[in-house]
């Protein structure tokens, strides 16, 4: 709603306009000084048609609104994101920046039309890969992810009313043709299990860390994490996901909160693992000692060489060795996290019960995630004996 103030012989109208990405209230403001010639009625008249004329025009396009997308979106990615998102996620976003920035970030807020969305979404789905360690065109996944950046920002622009609408309600994404994920049989499993435990000693950490993977379906920045005072009770045979290891170039290797709320839980263990574990904690500690005080004294189960948090890909890098060692197919390392997952749901085991072994969030999300599973689980077919 406008307020007038008579000034001497004009008026000074001020509309509000919403408020900036901070939440401070924007207004703008404009002069009207009427004909000296205009009769009081007259001028009165025209005053309540320039104060509609001024508030229509406010509405289609404010201050605020006229700031370009890659203006606004760093802007967001200071006040708003840096504060409230994960450091993973924040990564992850700044790295969709970029494409974005360059496609659109030259766009006013209020002129970013969907077909401008759409058009990114071709551009990607067609064009050339800005990463350089892959090949090929961007996943649906990707494209999908680089448009839930953008929209972010939009929601939140509608939030402060900077915008009215959000273009990327009304785009087409492409179809996700990715195939039925991977998991290793139970054969397969088995080799695997017995061929790590013939390893060099020297490689003890990572036996344990793929026997912990293959038993528990925990994340890999969940498995990075463990520490061994606080997260794994001899007693009791349990282990517990309190923290995850993960890394960003900006960062390094840092220490972050679980994924989700349900993330934090506690497992229970068959007493052969927590002998492999009793048995891995005697090696470091012995290690640990030859070393003196050039040990970093972490508490991680999962370290470099001096006790420093191990790198993230350190894990994957030995199992992709071990796998051509041996002739074994090579899976990621989130496919144990389904091979469990899977394990689990051939074995009859209720989907609230299986959601919380997995830290999902929501029984929906194990179902969502794993729907084939359970539909073959009925149908009496048991996916890892394929």
């Amino acid at each position: 709603m406008a307020t007038i103030k008579q000034r001497g012989n004009s008026y000074f109208i001020t509309v509000s306009c919403g408020r900036d990405i901070k939440g401070k209230q924007v207004r703008q403001t404009m002069t009207y000084k009427p004909d000296a010639k205009m009769s009081a009625v007259q001028i009165k008249k025209e005053l309540q048609r320039q104060v509609v004329l001024f508030e229509e025009n406010c509405k289609r396009g404010q201050v605020n609104s006229a700031v370009k997308f890659e203006d606004y979106a760093r802007e967001w990615f200071t006040d708003v994101a840096s504060l409230n998102l994960k450091e993973r996620t924040l990564a992850n976003y700044r790295n969709y920046s970029k494409r974005v920035f360059k496609a659109v970030g030259h766009k006013r807020m209020d002129r970013l039309t969907s077909r401008d969305i759409q058009k990114l979404i071709v551009e990607m789905h067609e064009g050339i890969r800005l990463d350089r360690y892959k090949k090929g065109k961007l996943a649906p996944k990707t494209i999908k992810n680089h448009v839930a950046f953008v929209s972010t920002i939009f929601e939140h622009a509608i939030r402060m009313q900077v915008v009215s609408h959000n273009p990327c309600r009304a785009v087409t994404l492409p179809k996700d043709d990715s195939v039925e994920r991977e998991i290793y049989t139970l054969e397969e499993t088995q080799q695997i299990l017995t061929l790590l435990h013939q390893e060099e000693t020297k490689n003890l950490q990572f036996i344990v860390f793929f026997t912990l993977a293959i038993y528990t379906g925990f994340r890999r920045g969940e498995l990075l994490g463990l520490e061994w005072n606080i997260d794994i009770d001899f007693n009791r045979h349990t282990v517990t996901i309190n923290r995850t290891s993960n890394y960003t170039n900006d960062k390094g290797v840092f220490t972050d909160t679980p994924k989700t709320r349900n993330s934090y839980r506690t497992l229970k263990l068959p007493v052969e693992i927590m002998c492999l574990l009793s048995r891995y904690k005697k090696h470091q500690t012995e290690y640990a000692d030859s070393l003196g005080n050039k040990w970093a004294g972490t508490g991680r189960l999962f370290t470099t060489w001096n006790g420093e948090p191990m790198f993230p890909n350190s894990p994957s890098l030995f199992f992709e060795r071990f796998c051509k060692r041996h002739g074994i197919r090579y899976i990621n390392l989130h496919g144990w996290r389904h091979f469990n997952a899977s394990t689990q749901i051939f074995a009859g085991i209720d989907v609230k019960t299986i959601s919380m072994n997995l830290g999902h969030s929501t029984a929906q999300t194990t179902l969502t995630y794993y729907s084939h599973a359970f539909q073959a689980a009925q149908a009496g077919f048991n996916g890892t004996n394929r």
